[in-house]
Formats: structure tokens, sequence, C-alpha cells
């Protein structure tokens, strides 16, 4: 080898280095490198009608650029009304959510495939995700009532579109089956990666057969679950440990329960994940991670994970909020989406709670601004817009 290719050599594998070690920096880094700004809050009162329908149970949202309007996926089993989603203006136009910013304009009922309102009890909607034409959504099911999960496409105007098809491993044969979703621990979040190519769900907590649910001592095993819309086929399935129950209750038989409650898609190979965590007479406490997929084992050949977790790399998760420290009081947060960008260049959050339609507990939307780190975040593919 000549002096000149020699060097060039040295000069590529040297940038080459370089790139790598900036790469591993902004993995480090991330958490601490990006920041985040609350900037208001709207509650609404448990009992808040809209066209003779109770708004309430609004498990998840998710976001319409193009009319600026949010959906929101009301969990009500048919019981109180038909199966539906609300719209809804949420107003940041002045780089803030006043008490009052928040307007539901429209209900949408859900159709099933007989073009029927979805009968009482027929479904437990958890999670809704918008396509730029339409939305999916999923169901928990209810393994008391042998009812599977699913996740549906319906139109803007609530039709059912199609149903994507749920792996044999998640569904049990009868509620006396230890396998499939523990019952209401299942599909809890969706979310599409910005390209729509691939949506993305996971369960609350482990499958029966994987392992525990989450314990003040321990997290639980889920899975990760990832479609490619192109062949409407699930392709991938990944470990996802939750953290444990944050704080235990005074009394150990009193309720408790910690769990994977939401996705939001980065690109094809980060999330970020938000996990709710709530013991009785304790409260909420709500943390917001990055996921990095990279590096995590692809489990989806695996029907059980029963003592195999100790051979399983779980995908990377990286703490960025615990908003706890936001120094407000939280209720049951289950939902977030990206907002509009707003006028100085920040990108905004936007979560959502479920009151459980309960007297005691309020619909809660918060909204923050992510400030600071984007740089970092372009040097390992994310895009925020």
């Amino acid at each position: 080898m000549n002096v000149k290719a020699k060097t060039i050599l040295i000069l590529f594998l040297g940038w080459g280095i370089l790139l790598l070690a900036l790469m591993a920096e902004s993995r480090i880094t991330l958490a601490e490198d990006i920041d985040f700004n609350f900037i208001g809050k709207v509650t609404l009162p448990t009992g808040f009608l809209f066209k003779n329908t109770e708004v309430g149970g609004l498990s998840g949202m998710t976001y319409n650029p193009d009319q600026q309007v949010y959906y929101a996926i009301s969990d009500d089993r048919s019981s109180q009304a038909p199966a539906r989603f609300y719209t809804l203006k949420i107003d940041l136009s002045s780089d803030t959510l006043p008490p009052d910013g928040v307007e539901i304009i429209a209900k949408t009922t859900l159709l099933n495939s007989d073009g029927e309102p979805f009968p009482e009890m027929s479904l437990d909607p958890e999670a809704i995700a918008f396509t730029g034409e339409s939305v999916f959504i999923s169901s928990e099911g209810d393994v008391q009532r042998s009812q599977p999960p699913f996740i549906k496409e319906f139109s803007l105007n609530g039709e059912e579109l199609r149903s994507l098809p749920i792996p044999d491993k998640f569904l049990s044969a009868s509620a006396q089956e230890k396998r499939g979703i523990r019952n209401n621990f299942s599909l809890e979040s969706l979310t599409l990666t910005p390209d729509n190519r691939y949506l993305f769900t996971a369960t609350e907590n482990a499958l029966l057969q994987d392992g525990e649910a989450a314990s003040p001592t321990a997290g639980s095993p889920c899975r990760i679950l990832r479609y490619n819309l192109k062949t409407g086929q699930p392709d991938q399935e990944f470990l996802y440990i939750s953290d444990p129950i944050v704080i235990a209750p005074r009394f150990p038989k009193n309720f408790q329960i910690n769990g994977l409650v939401d996705l939001l898609a980065l690109d094809e190979d980060h999330l970020l994940a938000l996990e709710r965590s709530f013991a009785l007479g304790v409260g909420y406490t709500i943390k917001l991670f990055e996921v990095s997929l990279d590096g995590g084992d692809r489990i989806q050949a695996m029907d059980r994970l029963k003592g195999e977790l100790l051979n399983i790399s779980p995908v990377r998760k990286t703490l960025l909020l615990n908003l706890n420290t936001l120094n407000i009081t939280l209720d049951n947060i289950e939902g977030l989406t990206f907002g509009p960008t707003l006028s100085d260049g920040r990108r905004s959050l936007i979560f959502i709670s479920d009151n459980n339609f309960n007297s005691l507990q309020m619909t809660q939307i918060l909204a923050l601004v992510i400030r600071a780190g984007l740089h970092i975040l372009s040097l390992i593919g994310i895009h925020l817009g």
C-alpha cells in the first residue's frame, strides 16, 4: 500500500472512530441532554357531558397535524354510551396551555364490521393512532368474557376498515388457561412510525406464560409487538422490562399496579414509553422513557419467556422525565402524543389521563415542550418533525 493510500485509510478510520464515539456519547447523554418544560394543564370534571355522552375514560390520544386536532379514545365498553372517540382542539397559540385551552368539537361512534355500534361490554378500547387518513384502535379484550384483544383500523367517520391479526401467544383459549394476556393488562398502547410503515403496541404487563405482574420488588417482562403495515402482519417482538411499583401501599393487599401504558414512535428503532404506577393510599407516579430497540433480542419465535429471561437481551430504556417532579397533582395519566411545533421551534408533548369514570378523579390534559438537546436526537436518527 502506498503512502497516499495509507493516509486516506487512516483518515477514513479516524473519521469512522470519531463518528462512532459521537454516537456512543449521544446515547449515553440522551436523558441528560433532553429537557422538558411544563406549559399548562386543563382538567375536565367527571360527569362532563358532550352530545349526551359522558366524556371520560380517555386512555389514549393521537394528533392530526393537518387539521390541528386530536383524537382521544374513551375506554367506555359501550356501557354508558356506544364505544367512541372524541375530537379535541388544544390551544397552544400562546406557547402555553391556558386553563380553558381544550375544546371538544366532535364525537365519533365506532362501528363494527356489520356497520353497527359495538354491543355493550364487547370491547375495551384503550389506544388510538392516526395514520393520516384513518385511525388504528386497540381493545384489551376481556379474559373473563373470553373476548380476545384486537387492533382495528377505522375511518375518521368510525367505520371499521380492517382488523390486524393478533399472534396466538397473546390469546387464551379460556379464563382458566395460563397463557395469553392478563386481564386488564393487555394492548394498552398504539403508535405509528412517522413514515407509517410500522405500528407498535405492547402488553401493559407480562403474558401469563412470560412472567409475573409488576410488584414493589420487581418489574414485569412486557412484549413490544411491531406490525409491518405493508403486509398487515406482525413481524417483530421485543422484551421490555417495566419498572417495579414505585411505592408500595401501606397494606400489602391494597390495590397496586405499574405498567407500560403508552408508546410514541420516534422512528422504527426508537420510542418513547410511558409507565404509570399506582398504589392505594399513595397515588400515581408517571415516568417517561426513551426506548432503543437496537441490541434488543427478537423474541417473536418464543411462545414462552419464563425460564428464559436471563438469556434474552431486553430493549434499552432510559428515564427522560418523572412527571412527579413537575410539582403538580397527577391523575391516571395513560396517553401521550406529540402536538404542534411552537413559535420558538420547540416541540410540544401532550399527556392525557383516564378518570375511570370515577367521581374522585378527573380528566387531566398536560402540555410540555421539549426545550433542549435535539441535536443529540438527530445524531441517532430520531426525528420529531
